[in-house]
């Protein structure tokens, strides 16, 4: 297993992959602006090898822009699916060449990504990885339904929440996370419980809401773009998931749970070089004002979710209608609709905010990549 450091190792890694490929190259795509990967591609068809992308059906930056670069790809030559529209996002970015090694990213294949952020990714030949991978891919270009078949590869919505939290509930001593939004409520309980359980935890990016025994900085002068965590030196976890609702189960996110320990020992020390950078630069938890305007973005969607959650058609008429449909006109179910109309609006809360982050954080990538 080989691991992959951005912006450190930049795009060799997938430019030599792609180079190297004798028969085949499947690649699942959600964001592409890179031309040196795209001229690999093309030149490996020009090789006579087989070139299969699967393109999100969407991403923020809108339909036109898919639809050039798939236009692109079959005039090179590629042959090109689009995913399904059954989940709100296909955010996996992975490749396999030659059913015998896979690449697995937390990053985009855009410039921004790769050269301007803090992201990781690992190439491995293990054949349950791969083949299990080539399964996923074959079910997602088909738009077939994919059961996962195992616990080291983390697909969402499939098998995500449960692997993740297993992975945090097995924490012991230490727990380090990169991660640009920890949000899930369940997540953050089990993060909260091994906190108190004695586990140190500490977290590159941000949570919401804060919580005590949880340390929180913000990685200074490089963009995050990685979600990975790191469990007692010895197991970690790589994938573009981040612990919120979202991302665990409405989107196709993918990632890897392993115990290489040369990897994970690369991993540690880079988060450790981290977070002593984050300390030295004073920033906890939010990132400075004008950075990136993350600070701004966050006010913003505090303001619209308010203004959301204030408008709400009050629950209980429609909580008397669901109670009679699920249970019958005798059904007896005791419910408090003032309770109910509180989780509610909790729950559009979170989700109206994570769709003003997600606008903002994929405006900045989109401006990011211009010029290249």
């Amino acid at each position: 297993m080989r691991l992959v450091v951005q912006p450190t190792d930049g795009v060799l890694p997938l430019v030599k992959g792609i180079g190297q490929a004798r028969r085949s190259v499947e690649i699942v795509i959600f964001r592409f602006d890179h031309k040196e990967i795209e001229r690999a591609l093309a030149s490996a068809v020009s090789r006579g090898v087989s070139v299969n992308a699967l393109i999100a059906h969407t991403n923020r930056a809108g339909e036109e822009t898919l639809r050039r670069l798939e236009l692109r790809l079959l005039g090179a030559g590629v042959t090109v699916a689009r995913t399904a529209d059954d989940l709100a996002r296909y955010h996996g970015k992975l490749m396999i060449v030659d059913r015998r090694e896979l690449y697995l990213f937390a990053f985009n294949f855009t410039y921004l990504d790769i050269a301007h952020s803090r992201s990781f990714g690992i190439v491995t030949r293990s054949r349950h990885l791969v083949n299990e991978a080539a399964r996923l891919f074959e079910a997602d270009a088909k738009r077939h339904p994919y059961e996962g078949g195992s616990g080291r590869l983390v697909v969402s919505p499939v098998n995500a929440r449960k692997q993740l939290a297993g992975f945090i509930r097995g924490a012991k001593k230490e727990l380090l996370i990169y991660d640009p939004k920890v949000s899930d409520p369940a997540m953050i309980r089990l993060l909260e419980e091994r906190a108190r359980a004695g586990v140190e935890i500490r977290v590159i990016g941000q949570m919401t809401p804060r919580r005590p025994g949880i340390s929180v900085h913000s990685l200074p002068q490089t963009r995050l773009h990685t979600r990975t965590m790191i469990r007692d030196g010895r197991f970690a976890f790589i994938g573009s998931q981040s612990l919120r609702a979202a991302e665990l189960d409405s989107r196709r996110e993918v990632g890897v749970i392993f115990t290489d320990a040369k990897v994970v020992s690369r991993l540690v020390q880079i988060f450790r070089e981290d977070w002593t950078l984050a300390e030295e630069s004073g920033e906890q938890e939010h990132e400075t004002k004008g950075k990136s305007g993350i600070e701004s973005a966050a006010k913003v969607a505090r303001k619209v979710a308010k203004a959301v959650t204030r408008d709400l058609t009050p629950v209980g008429p429609l909580l008397d209608d669901v109670v009679k449909e699920v249970a019958g006109e005798t059904g007896d179910i005791d419910l408090n609709t003032e309770d109910v109309e509180q989780i509610v609006k909790s729950v559009v809360k979170e989700a109206v905010k994570d769709v003003v982050l997600d606008a903002f954080e994929e405006a900045v990538e989109q401006g990011g990549g211009r010029g290249h």
